[in-house]
Order: structure tokens, then C-alpha cells, then sequence
């Protein structure tokens, strides 16, 4: 089937809605918004059953199989996402994506998420039926001479707009980052009112996040480098939570106490208490004898296993 740029995503759903998407792409902002766009899509024409299978280590591809051939309880149209991070499916999983285009699942709207594949990859059988049965969305990353102008097209859904001197730092902060330059343009439109945006409100407003940064970074440091007997971590967990600087002592009191108790290294102490007397001997031991006889006021001793206790008449 057809290719698609990202831009031209929107004008296709619109239109229609095919029932295989393969997002191919390096940008992690722009295939998320790609998955949300036909997510977005597939709920309104109801398909309200949702499954997600991530494609890592240890995945038995039987479940895409599965997933495909098991209907829903209430009869509910399914939205299948499979995400192979890697790129590389392995034996088992080529022939379960071969297996899945030669049929697909009927009342089900397939989405396959996966990176940028080199020459190889694209031309691997696997990959080649995902192209004849689907409809590929490339997803390229925006280039450094173009990020102004991204940024622009972003700031005017909500409804602001900036000089080109701004555009510019925006761009030279963000250093290329989509999802940074995001995380900018969702904060100026919390900030800052709709219509044109000032060079000194924004870069008071990027410039303060900076500023916060920079000063946490210095007192984390500082309570590092405040005592040698203090280590990183430690000073990291106090960073967090006051109480959370204690766990490293903690730990490390409680294996020490542990390994007293073991006695490990050491050889096991003699007990110090005293012999029990014998059930049928009425003879006390020989400090116990001693004490009476040099005090009278100490009388009926008795012995016990767990020591001797005096009691008095």
C-alpha cells in the first residue's frame, strides 16, 4: 500500500482508516503523536478493545496470533499495537508478521511501531509484507534548519506566535531535542498569554527552570562535598527526602549486626552462667556454698537451668 509523510497523517485518517499501520521512524515525539493520532481515529469508529504487545526478550510471538484469532467477549472492534523497539523480530517473529499479512484479523486495526531500519532491514521479507499490506508512516527527524519553523507551527495551536529572534533561542536551548522543545512550548503556553510572545518573557521563563536547576545541582554537590565521611549516595538520598539519607547507615548497621550475630570470624564464646545442679543432688555448687557459708543472711538457694536466683524464706 501507500507510504505516508507524518504531515500528511492527519488529511488520510481523515478520509479513511486502513486496517495496518506500520509507524517507521527515530523520533520518539513524533510516533508517539503518529500512535496517538490513529488511536484518536480507531476509538471514534469503535474499536474499544485495546491490546499491547511489546515485542522484547523472552516474547512468545503466539500471542500475536493469539490476539488476532480470539474475538472480543462483547463482540467490541480490537486496536492491536505491536512495538518492536529493537527492530529485529528474529526467526519466530518474522514468520508470525509474515502470518499476520498474509491474513489479516478481521474487525481489528493493526499498529506496528518501530525504528529506523537500515538497508537490510527494509528489505527483509517480514518488512516487505508489512509494506504491500500496510500503509507506512516515515516518521524524519526535523532538521536543524527547520526546528524554527516546527516550533512556530507548534506555538500557533496555541495560539501564540514569536519574532524570529525568539525562534531562534528557543531553538538554540532545545539543541535539536523535539521533546524538549515540547516541554518548552507546553510551558510558554501555561506561562505566557496567547498572541505574540516578548524575546524577555520567554527567556525569563527558560532561563528560570535553568537558573533552579543549576542551584540544586550546586547544593547537591556542596552537601557531597561537605564531610569525607559523607558518600554520594547518601547525600543523593538526603536530596530526596531527609529520612531517605539514613538508609545507607542503616544498611550497613543492620549487616554488621547481622554478622555479630553469626559470629563468623570468631571464635564462639564459652558461656558464663553457672552449672545447673542435678535433679537428685541437693549439693549446691561450690560458689554457691561458699557465699552461704561466709553470709547466713543468703539461704535456700535454688537452681535453675536458665541460672541461679536467690529467694528469701
Amino acid at each position: 500500500m501507500a507510504a505516508l509523510r507524518l504531515e500528511q497523517l492527519e488529511a488520510h485518517l481523515a478520509r479513511e482508516l486502513k486496517p495496518l499501520y506500520v509507524i517507521h521512524g527515530d523520533e520518539p515525539l513524533l510516533a508517539l503523536e503518529a500512535a496517538d493520532a490513529i488511536r484518536a481515529r480507531a476509538r471514534a469508529n469503535g474499536f474499544s478493545e485495546r491490546v499491547v504487545l511489546a515485542a522484547e526478550r523472552g516474547f512468545h510471538w503466539g500471542e500475536l496470533r493469539a490476539s488476532g484469532a480470539s474475538r472480543s467477549l462483547f463482540g467490541d472492534k480490537k486496536l492491536i499495537e505491536l512495538r518492536l523497539a529493537s527492530g529485529k523480530p528474529g526467526a519466530d517473529g518474522a514468520e508470525a508478521i509474515e502470518a499476520l499479512c498474509a491474513k489479516l484479523p478481521p474487525d481489528a486495526l493493526t499498529v506496528v511501531t518501530l525504528p529506523r531500519l537500515d538497508k537490510a532491514g527494509q528489505t527483509s521479507p517480514w518488512f516487505r509484507a508489512l509494506e504491500r499490506q500496510g500503509t507506512v508512516v516515515n516518521v524524519y527527524p526535523v532538521e536543524r534548519g527547520r526546528l524554527p519553523e516546527w516550533i512556530a507551527a507548534r506555538l500557533a495551536r496555541h495560539k501564540q506566535r514569536a519574532s524570529a529572534e525568539t525562534l531562534q533561542f528557543l531553538t538554540d536551548c532545545v539543541e535539536g531535542n523535539l521533546l524538549a522543545a515540547h516541554q518548552e512550548i507546553q510551558k510558554l503556553a501555561l506561562l505566557l498569554p496567547a498572541g505574540e510572545l516578548e524575546f524577555d518573557a520567554v527567556r525569563e521563563a527558560v532561563m528560570n527552570v535553568a537558573r533552579a536547576c543549576a542551584a540544586k545541582a550546586r547544593r547537591l554537590r556542596g552537601s557531597c562535598g561537605s564531610s569525607p565521611k559523607k558518600s554520594a549516595p547518601s547525600a543523593a538520598c538526603k536530596a530526596v527526602s531527609p529520612r531517605a539519607g539514613r538508609l545507607p547507615t542503616f544498611c550497613a548497621r543492620r549487616a554488621c549486626g547481622a554478622m555479630r550475630a553469626r559470629r563468623w570470624w570468631a571464635a564462639p564464646r564459652r558461656s558464663c552462667r553457672a552449672r545447673p545442679c542435678s535433679p537428685r543432688s541437693s549439693t549446691p555448687p561450690k560458689s554457691i556454698a561458699s557465699s552461704r557459708g561466709s553470709s547466713k543472711a543468703m539461704h535456700g538457694m535454688s537452681c535453675c537451668s536458665s541460672g541461679c536466683d536467690s529467694r528469701v524464706d
